[in-house]
């Protein structure tokens, strides 16, 4: 469901004047959806009918008092927060309709910005009770979102299931999402999986924010006026026009310059925009998605990043798990990836031996799924036969894993070193019989699969084992 619907404002007022003067405020404010309601008998029907966010209610009517209006809606719709605003400001009043529970009381007399104030606020939270209560459902059914959203997001591991099962749940909200994770994990995959589960009847607009400084991104996402700069010689609509009613998208966020994050901080909190060269704003009902490979709360902390735009963006946190974090999805993306490549490069699908798998959960791939896809696509174009050779993989990961590029798993000392932590060093013989033993289990007994990782042929690491069996009488592998 879009925001458009979910964030529908009832104002229920016998005077006909004082309707169109409150449409026509909260129309210029941003909220699209405002139903006029003169006759307060009228109210319950329409809530039973309409799906009210809302309520922004007078209190003097004919036909039937606003107090009366406001008990009933508290008792058959608790969920519904109801500001009243009312030409009677008296302090009395006021504490009655608070104590038969109210949201708010806003006077007449007061300054529209109040009112609309009041409005985001309770809007705000109705938006964290919806959230709370679907996310809780969701998570506690705990099985496989079965979406067809997510199509490609191909996982079986129950980190990214969760992950799954949460995006289900506030696809729909009118806040901001950002989407974490490392260079190749799917993030854009799931920024179109959040539009396509969100219902808005708009597009999904991307901008990859890489690159662009201040000036093209302020055209680009918010469009000019005829003559806003040399070169500018008719009118053009920016992404965020492009996205009305749908969802807006900005990949690598973490590039924004610092005068860009103002603006978009500006269009996050007022739902407004200035195009280049205008003097007049204009409204968006957009969904704003973003996507990061970087830390943003540590640029926050060194200024490169404003900390009250980080608060904004990630309203919703999606974090997209790394793929040496789920090896379980391994043998299913392989299936996947396999049978892709297959059918675009129009040739039957190859059998996959079972030792590619045990390559594969060899390596770190630190271009994640992105870097997987990259080397299935790369081996079924050289494909030679009906089976998929190791070849191919076993270049590639020997390339990653060489000259000092493996990431080190567990500590390193202050100086970078893999040994400094060790008050002792082994000897060679010691250190390769580690080493030797380290591969056997990554590669789980595969002996072909521990050569490669070790970077030495198979016979070479049979004549090491027999010497070790040798010389200690059995043997540890």
């Amino acid at each position: 469901m879009g925001e458009e619907t979910r964030s529908s404002i009832l104002v229920v007022d016998d005077d006909p004047d004082v309707l169109k003067r409150m449409e026509r405020f909260l129309r210029f404010e941003g909220f699209r959806d405002v139903i006029c309601c003169s006759d307060p008998r009228e109210v319950a029907s329409i809530i039973d009918r309409d799906e009210v966010s809302v309520m922004v209610l007078d209190l003097i009517m004919p036909g039937m008092p606003g107090q009366k209006v406001l008990e009933e809606t508290r008792e058959r719709h608790p969920e519904i927060p109801v500001i009243v605003a009312t030409a009677v400001n008296d302090l009395d009043s006021a504490i009655d309709c608070m104590r038969h529970g109210a949201f708010d009381y806003v006077p007449k007399t007061a300054e529209t910005g109040r009112l609309a104030s009041s409005i985001r606020h309770a809007l705000s939270i109705r938006e964290l009770q919806r959230d709370y209560s679907a996310l809780k459902d969701t998570l506690l059914a705990a099985k496989r979102p079965e979406s067809p959203a997510f199509a490609d997001l191909i996982t079986s591991d129950e980190r990214m299931l969760s992950v799954l099962r949460y995006v289900e749940t506030i696809a729909a909200s009118p806040k901001p999402i950002l989407i974490i994770g490392e260079s190749g994990t799917g993030k854009e995959l799931m920024a179109q999986a959040v539009h396509r589960l969100s219902g808005r009847s708009g597009p999904l607009v991307s901008l990859n924010i890489a690159g662009l400084d201040d000036t093209m991104f302020s055209d680009s996402l918010f469009g000019h006026r005829r003559g806003a700069f040399t070169g500018a010689d008719t009118d053009r609509g920016g992404l965020i026009e492009r996205a009305e009613g749908g969802t807006l998208f900005l990949d690598e966020i973490g590039e924004l310059s610092q005068v860009s994050q103002v603006k978009l901080l500006r269009l996050i909190e007022d739902k407004r925009y200035y195009p280049l060269g205008a003097d007049l704003p204009k409204a968006s009902s957009a969904a704003i998605v973003t996507a990061t490979n970087r830390d943003l709360r540590t640029a926050s902390g060194t200024g490169a990043f404003r900390l009250d735009l980080f608060y904004r963006l990630q309203t919703h946190l999606v974090q997209l798990p790394p793929l040496r974090e789920r090896p379980g999805d391994l043998p299913l993306l392989l299936s996947h990836f396999v049978r892709q490549s297959a059918e675009r490069l129009g040739r039957g699908v190859p059998s996959v031996p079972d030792e590619l798998v045990l390559l594969l959960e060899s390596y770190d791939f630190p271009g994640n799924v992105r870097e997987l896809e990259s080397m299935i696509f790369d081996a079924m174009s050289g494909l030679k036969g009906g089976v998929l050779g190791l070849d191919s993989f076993r270049r590639k990961i020997n390339r990653g894993n060489g000259a000092g590029n493996a990431p080190v798993k567990g500590g390193a000392g202050g100086d970078g070193t893999r040994f400094s932590m060790w008050e002792r060093l082994p000897t060679l013989k010691q250190a390769s019989e580690e080493l030797i033993r380290e591969a056997l289990r990554r590669s789980k007994g595969n002996q072909g699969i521990a050569a490669d990782l070790l970077g030495i042929s198979r016979t070479a690491l049979n004549k090491r084992l027999k010497n070790t069996r040798d010389v200690e009488g059995d043997s540890e592998y």
